[in-house]
């Protein structure tokens, strides 16, 4: 059973730069669709450096960078709760003007 995927333009280049390594390489040609379910074969194999591709590279905040963010806080002398955030926030009220 085949199904189309759709995929950006560069990746379909990239697809056949793998083609053409793969005959130079080999001498033997093989088609895009042989080459996905080698892709894919591979990718199932390694699925835990696959899945951790997809993770986000972001290590956080330096101490320096947290306190120039913090620096432009103040204290409105305001108690506000977490639950009225929270209506604020997910129940859409009105601010008052």
């Amino acid at each position: 059973m085949t199904t189309s995927v759709k995929i950006a333009t560069n990746t379909k280049d990239k697809l056949e730069q793998l083609q053409a390594e793969i005959k130079l390489e080999t001498g033997r040609k093989v088609t895009q669709q042989e080459l996905l379910d080698r892709l894919v074969r591979h990718g199932f194999d390694s699925k835990g450096a696959l899945i951790d591709s997809f993770r986000d590279d972001f290590e956080g905040l330096s101490e320096a960078e947290i306190e120039q963010f913090l620096s432009g806080t103040s204290d409105w002398g305001v108690e506000t709760s977490e639950a009225e955030v929270d209506r604020i926030l997910y129940e859409e009220e009105p601010l008052d003007e």
